[in-house]
């Protein structure tokens, strides 16, 4: 039985792009996905139309590794609009309580420390987060408001930037799952003046350099460069692309010989001399250490395979 034609090219690989404001995540996506004339692309977390900054996309087989950029780190720069609280918990929402700004610098300080370590968070209602199958803003968008638990998060690091009129500008690097709307609003409360997002941008995420990023403005840039110079456009595109096992960088390598990462293709567990004894790895083939998935080390200490990827010929 024939495979069926795949529509688009076989590219692997992770873009970073630097999302514009007023696009969304899915939006920047698709796009992408056009430009490359790619057979598959996924994103690893949206940004909210209203943030700007690094959106990692993963194309064809880097997909599969797109899960493990979720959980990563991220680091933001926020301002927040003091005084101001609104329903969504930023500027594209309607205000709901408007009240003065009594605090000093010393108040803010403190509450500003209270966010950094490990806290509890209640996700805004507002968040792509589920509730019996439906996603909370859907239960927003509709007046109706349901239980959310509190989720552990960590604030590695709150840098206090600038505090001009009802301005207070922030960076913070934070642990998956860390909502900087809440953060926002929860010191509008704790200060007595509320408070709502303004401007968001994600810096960095995970270890991916932010000089890697680039605009949807050069990409359209590149393929006008490659017509006018009769060139493929994948020319000047493909370079962009960073490899898609950067998505688990942090696992440590087990580089296997050809014949064992055989049997690991097929799906089977394998022993491996110098392997972690627990937790994922990063699996290489060969002397030219090939990428060829991620695995998991099973209670028998062997390195059982979770995400392979798959090699397509013409």
């Amino acid at each position: 039985m024939s495979r069926p034609r795949r529509r688009g090219r076989d590219i692997h690989g992770v873009l970073l792009l630097d999302k514009s404001l007023g696009l969304s995540s899915n939006d920047a996506l698709q796009k992408v996905k056009r430009l490359y004339n790619a057979n598959r692309a996924g994103h690893t977390g949206a940004l909210d139309p209203l943030a700007t900054g690094m959106l990692p996309l993963c194309l064809g087989e880097a997909t599969k590794f797109s899960r493990f950029l979720l959980d990563s780190d991220k680091r933001y720069r926020v301002v927040a609009r003091m005084g101001q609280r609104t329903d969504t918990s930023d500027a594209e929402g309607q205000i709901i309580s408007e009240r003065d700004v009594t605090f000093n610098q010393q108040q803010l300080d403190e509450a500003l420390d209270s966010f950094r370590g490990e806290t509890q968070q209640i996700p805004s209602m507002y968040s792509a987060l589920k509730y019996e199958g439906k996603k909370l803003y859907e239960y927003a968008r509709q007046g109706i408001e349901v239980p959310r638990e509190s989720r552990p998060i960590n604030v590695y690091e709150l840098k206090f930037i600038r505090w001009e009129g009802f301005e207070v500008e922030l960076e913070i690097h934070c642990s998956k799952g860390t909502y900087i709307r809440t953060i926002v609003d929860d010191l509008g409360e704790k200060l007595g003046c509320g408070a709502h997002v303004t401007y968001l941008r994600r810096l960095q995420v995970a270890t991916y350099p932010f000089e890697r990023m680039v605009t949807m403005e050069q990409l359209h840039a590149l393929i006008a460069q490659a017509e006018a110079e009769g060139i493929e456009p994948r020319l000047l595109l493909d370079p962009l692309l960073l490899p898609m096992d950067s998505a688990c960088e942090d696992f440590p390598e087990v580089n296997l010989l050809p014949v064992v990462a055989g049997y690991v293709k097929q799906g089977q567990p394998v022993q491996a001399s110098g392997a972690p004894t627990s937790g994922m790895v990063r699996i290489t083939e060969g002397e030219e250490r090939k990428f060829i998935g991620v695995g998991e080390i099973d209670d028998d200490g062997r390195i059982a395979p979770r995400r392979l990827v798959v090699e397509y010929t013409e």
